[in-house]
């Protein structure tokens, strides 16, 4: 049994991210009339999407190396352009959109640990590659809520990297050792049969900072598990943006390209975005119909989570039945996960009781 369905229910598109802390006032479906699921009787019934689309109507991807300085960049230029502001999922982004309190444990969030892959990036139990997995599963599930958050209302987002730009992480975690040949494999069919469902940004910016000035960064970090991190590996994920990755987006996005100085003049990028004709990729080729079916898609996330599914074993990411059961249950067994959200537990056993 795979261990990417332990979390069985996601829930509709009128629920995510409303816990998300974004810098922009306009949340993500918080109003009446977005909390209305959209579906087949509504694009029926008149609902369009192209109407509501404007200049700004863009989907924006910031690029870069860890610590390249890609966040702050993401936030000034939302502010500065009127979008709504996406930072980097972590390992608990399900738990954000599920609207959690508190973050679950580990075993219900990928049982996988980011510091764990920097301390120890070699571990046998494979953390690195679930750790690589989940994230990307975590990222293709907030594209989607940006991708429908953009459909839905109109207003462009910025995020921090998107999942077209995960296998570079993945080719440098190879590179190093970190993970075996077989899970570069896998992920490269889980990709496949994924990310071709959605649209690339309209725009990917990256941020470029040498590798020697990243490690330099990361040794002055607050998180102890930062200020070790191999040369090599951040040479690696250097290389692969420039030489792979960047080439390959860019026929499909518009891209832009700033040292880290250039970076912090958000006028600047500002000004040099409005001179971009977005005059290519496949976003040219859409219309009404096909955002209806892609709105289809984004709203459903357990269609989306299922998309990264295929029946193939893999030691890193499989846990045996008994395993899966006992973790099911103790999932089922936490205080709200009994039932569905909105039943009433003492109506229904009363219904059942009169019955």
């Amino acid at each position: 049994m795979a261990l990417r369905v332990i979390r069985l229910v996601i829930p509709s598109g009128s629920t995510v991210l409303k816990a998300v802390n974004t810098v922009q006032k306009a949340g993500v479906h918080t109003t009446s009339v977005r909390n209305l699921q959209y579906g087949w009787w509504a694009y029926a019934l008149g609902e369009r999407t192209t109407p509501r689309l404007n200049q700004y109507s863009k989907i924006i991807s910031v690029d870069g190396n860890l610590a390249s300085g890609k966040g702050a960049l993401a936030q000034k230029l939302a502010d500065k352009l009127g979008m709504l502001y996406m930072p980097e999922p972590d390992t608990f982004y399900l738990d954000k959109m599920t609207g959690q309190k508190e973050p679950l444990p580990v075993d219900f969030n990928g049982m996988c640990s980011l510091e764990k892959f920097y301390t120890d990036p070699k571990a046998a139990d494979g953390n690195s590659y679930r750790l690589q997995l989940w994230m990307y599963i975590m990222r293709l599930l907030q594209y989607s809520d940006a991708i429908e958050h953009l459909l839905t209302t109109g207003q462009g987002v910025v995020l921090e990297r998107s999942p077209f730009s995960d296998m570079v992480f993945l080719e440098a975690m190879f590179k190093q050792g970190y993970i075996r040949k077989e899970c570069v494999q896998h992920y490269n069919e889980i990709k496949d049969i994924s990310i071709c469902e959605f649209l690339p940004p309209h725009l990917v910016i990256y941020v470029d900072l040498p590798a020697e000035e990243v490690q330099k960064k990361l040794k002055q970090s607050s998180k102890s598990y930062l200020q070790n991190v191999p040369l090599a590996y951040l040479k690696s994920i250097e290389d692969t943006y420039k030489k792979s990755f960047l080439p390959t987006i860019s026929e499909k996005s518009e891209l832009l390209a700033y040292d880290t100085m250039q970076a912090q003049d958000v006028e600047r990028v500002a000004e040099d975005i409005e001179y971009l004709k977005f005059d290519k990729g496949p976003w040219l080729e859409q219309d009404d119909v096909t955002y209806h079916h892609m709105r289809m898609l984004v709203e459903d996330k357990h269609r989306v989570a299922c998309l990264t599914h295929i029946p193939k074993f893999l030691p890193e990411i499989t846990i045996g039945a008994h395993d899966f059961d006992e973790k099911y249950y103790t999932y089922k067994s936490l205080p709200g996960k009994k039932y569905a959200p909105g039943y009433n537990a003492d109506v229904g056993d009363k219904y059942i009781w009169l019955k």
